[in-house]
């Protein structure tokens, strides 16, 4: 492996190093009575698919009183192509009751999330989850993390081949160590070897790595926000090849320029047969090429900046034992949420689920979790987790479906017919109470923000205009806001800077707006941009694209960093409005 001449691995390279292949003393920490990990263990449960976290809502008054944090976890389930079983979705249902805070997560990524579990429920937790045949190894961590790829049960040749190259990429990519079976599932433990990480090797990958795989005409699952994409080409009903994307990512931090937020951009075109092997020569390259003495620059994006896209091909071309050709063009994408009801092509229908921010809860008059419970009991559907954090319940007839939908007003549950744009291409991540990295809220107050957005584009005669809408508590990115027609990035407490000029195909990014807006004036300030939109947009403009008419701008943007000048001003001269005296 290629090591950073002159440089001094980071402490967590340290870790992975000394870890003995993931094992630490995680065992010997979860048969203590302790309450949590050790900072080194800490960083290998991620591996495991862990997060120690604690509670935020309560910190400041345990400290105040001299206690320790009020320390739980998070567990991520990592499903290729994010299709469970009714049986799996049942299981996760009681799991999340048994181990957890009583909800269940969709995340962005096509996995499940589970929250609020305690320390003694960790290994219950895990070990259910793996009874069930689904595993959260390879969730989290400096590995191949859970592959994406559209999950529309569509019976066409095409997506028939990309569920399966999912699988096939996660399997070939996730670690080999025994510590996962030794720990959670109490297999035969095994002294450590070389032999057990022939790919990854004893320090892993520099940071985690991000691939997906997509369809030309459909970019369900944001595929230029990774580290590695495949878009299928699809030429009389069957994949010609694929075109081959590397260097996405959507972190950044604020105020340092130095990070940046940016697209995949094309390599080239491999035959179909190669999809697996292409994924797994990036991941070598970042591998033996990826920054691991700086964590902040410890992303595939950095080692295509400082290197080049060109050098990258020749590396590419040097590695992989078949031919790179050239990109095949194609149009600027589609989006598709796979909301309601659609045909499957095998004489049976899918249908598409709204869940507000992922959230699978009872909560007030909205019963998610209970509807889910009872359909997936009655009807036995297979389940598929998207990429915008709802669900779709997959093999069933049209009967079912009027029924399912039935259940669903009963428990207070929105139809797509019944959804405004605003909510229905929404997205936030968990953020506070959980996430130690969240800055600001974000899941607990995207609703009213919503709600606020909503009352604003219905009064504009925009209720039902396309529009993205997202929200994240830090910078890093997690619901993709970088990509968005608005994002709400948190600052600090109650301040989020404002993002515009993504759109809702997820090939451009948006640039900073606005800084330092507190979540009462987001609306305020964003209501001249939003009145010339209804005012002088073009038929079926979005706001992205009148925004970019607006700048003249001609080519979309590949990147954003850390630190950039707002916009606002700008825009709000050339459509003629003055800013609004309460906003900053």
């Amino acid at each position: 492996m290629v090591e950073d001449a002159g440089k001094t691995e980071s402490k967590i390279e340290v870790v992975k190093r000394n870890s003995r292949h993931l094992r630490g003393t995680i065992a010997e920490t979860l048969a203590s009575e302790a309450t949590h990990f050790s900072e080194s263990d800490e960083t290998l449960l991620k591996f495991h698919g862990a997060y120690q976290q604690d509670d935020r809502d309560v910190r400041h008054e345990r400290r105040k009183q001299k206690l320790e944090e009020a320390y739980m976890f998070m567990i991520r389930c990592a499903i290729p192509g994010g299709v469970v079983t009714a049986d799996q979705y049942l299981a996760m249902d009681e799991l999340a009751d048994r181990c957890a805070n009583g909800t269940l997560r969709v995340t962005t990524r096509q996995g499940f999330q589970f929250h609020g579990v305690i320390k003694k429920n960790l290994k219950a937790a895990i070990a259910g989850i793996n009874h069930c045949l689904l595993t959260t190894l390879s969730a989290c961590g400096d590995v191949e993390r859970n592959v994406m790829t559209c999950p529309a049960p569509l019976a066409d040749e095409a997506h028939v081949l990309l569920r399966r190259l999912a699988r096939e990429i996660a399997v070939q990519l996730r670690p080999g160590t025994r510590a996962y079976h030794e720990i959670w599932l109490d297999g035969e433990k095994a002294v450590s070897t070389e032999q057990e990480e022939p790919f990854y090797g004893d320090t892993y990958l520099p940071r985690k790595f991000k691939s997906g795989i997509a369809i030309a005409d459909d970019n369900c699952i944001d595929v230029y926000n990774y580290d590695a994409g495949l878009i299928a080409i699809v030429e009389g009903g069957k994949v010609a090849g694929f075109n081959v994307l590397v260097g996405g990512g959507m972190g950044m931090t604020h105020g340092k320029a130095d990070t940046v937020a940016r697209l995949a951009e094309p390599v080239g075109f491999v035959d179909p047969e190669h999809g697996v092997e292409t994924i797994r020569t990036i991941a070598a390259i970042f591998r033996d090429f990826g920054n691991r003495a700086d964590r902040r620059h410890a992303r595939l994006k950095y080692v295509i900046n400082e290197r080049g896209i060109e050098w990258f091909r020749d590396e590419f071309r040097h590695r992989a034992p078949f031919d790179l050709r050239e990109w095949r063009p194609i149009p600027r994408p589609s989006f598709h949420d796979h909301l309601g009801r659609h045909p499957q092509g095998d004489g049976k229908w899918f249908y598409g689920v709204f869940i507000e921010n992922g959230r699978i809860a009872d909560r007030d008059d909205v019963r998610m979790k209970t509807a889910l419970r009872e359909i997936v009991r009655r009807f036995r559907p297979g389940l598929a987790l998207t990429a915008s954090q709802n669900i779709m319940l997959t093999g069933l007839t049209e009967r079912d479906i009027d029924a399912i939908e039935g259940l669903l007003t009963d428990h207070g549950v929105k139809t797509v017919a019944q959804l405004t744009a605003a909510r229905r291409y929404s997205m936030a991540c968990p953020a506070l109470p959980t996430c130690g990295l969240a800055m600001a809220e974000s899941e607990r107050v995207m609703p009213g923000v919503v709600d606020m957005f909503e009352n604003e584009l219905t009064s504009l005669g925009l209720r039902d205009a396309p529009i993205t809408l997202r929200m994240t508590g830090c910078p890093n990115g997690c619901a993709r806001p970088y990509t968005a027609d608005i994002a709400f990035v948190g600052r600090r407490p109650d301040i989020y800077h404002v993002y515009v000029g993504g759109g809702m195909e997820g090939d451009r990014v948006a640039d900073l707006y606005a800084a330092d807006v507190t979540v009462q004036d987001l609306v305020a300030m964003l209501r001249p941009l939003l009145a010339a939109w209804a005012k002088d947009r073009r038929p079926n403009e979005g706001l992205s694209d009148f925004y970019q008419r607006i700048l003249q701008r001609d080519a979309p943007r590949q990147s954003i960093t850390g630190r950039e000048d707002p916009t606002r001003e700008l825009v709000e001269l050339k459509i003629g409005a003055q800013p609004e005296e309460t906003v900053p």
